[in-house]
């Protein structure tokens, strides 16, 4: 194997490259290799998030819903929404004059949340779009509220899907990022990475028959931005009044952005 001594050759290949877990692959290949993960993973997905947290990410959903400030006759967009959990309660919010639109780039995680949707009578306000967050199919000024949940730490290109989600965001409408992040604590943190290196991935073998996946969940946490930096990727597409606040000691946090 040969090796450039070209500087804008090696700087064309970084570029190129992004991480899968704590591998480096390319990024054309990163997509299909996330598909991979959550179409293995689609049928287990719920008991799976209630094992691992221990029910604690019903709440932090919850609370993402509370500070969203949405309500009747909103248009919400649930990016990255898998199987429903967000979509479900916004659907209820917005009511008849409102509208949800569940998007996910994996058809599977997308045919799930819809038969659970349908399962519980959520019909009249909901669409169901597969789509990738860097090149959002909808218009400009469109949504008065975007959540992406536990979503933007598998996406290739945060910055780009960030000013996708701004594009699409009207005015006055607000981003919400809920996703895992960097324990505030040094004993809480080592705790977390014992349970993530050691235990999470048993819990994917024993339930989903797939130690694999969890292993990439557990290094996908790790290789997303840090709390402040996530919060400076969104100041730097547009977003104002950035904040964030640290859920569970901040192995997970809740960031929030407005278009102004």
């Amino acid at each position: 194997m040969s090796v450039s001594n070209n500087p804008q050759q090696n700087e064309k290949n970084d570029q190129d490259q992004t991480h899968f877990g704590f591998k480096t692959v390319d990024k054309t290949q990163k997509v299909n290799m996330v598909k991979d993960v959550f179409q293995s993973v689609a049928a287990k997905y719920d008991i799976m998030n209630d094992l691992m947290s221990l029910g604690i990410h019903r709440l932090w959903k919850r609370y993402t819903i509370d500070c969203s400030g949405v309500r009747s006759g909103h248009k919400v967009l649930d990016l990255a929404g898998g199987t429903g959990d967000l979509t479900a309660k916004f659907s209820r919010i917005v009511g008849d004059k409102g509208h949800v639109i569940l998007a996910d780039i994996n058809d599977a995680m997308l045919k799930v949340g819809r038969d659970k949707l349908r399962d519980m009578g959520i019909v009249g306000n909901v669409d169901y779009v597969q789509a990738n967050a860097e090149e959002l199919p909808f218009p400009d000024n469109t949504f008065d509220i975007i959540t992406i949940a536990f979503g933007l730490r598998n996406v290739t290109d945060k910055d780009k899907a960030l000013a996708s989600m701004y594009r699409v965001l009207k005015p006055g409408g607000r981003l919400l990022v809920l996703e895992f992040s960097k324990p505030s604590n040094e004993l809480l943190s080592k705790v977390y990475d014992t349970y993530s290196f050691h235990l999470l991935p048993k819990i994917g073998q024993l339930v989903a028959n797939d130690a694999d996946s969890y292993q990439y969940l557990a290094e996908s946490i790790r290789m997303h931005p840090a709390q402040e930096v996530l919060k400076e990727m969104m100041q730097a597409v547009g977003f104002e009044q950035t904040t964030y606040q640290n859920l569970t000691g901040g192995i997970v946090a809740l960031h929030r952005g407005f278009k102004f």
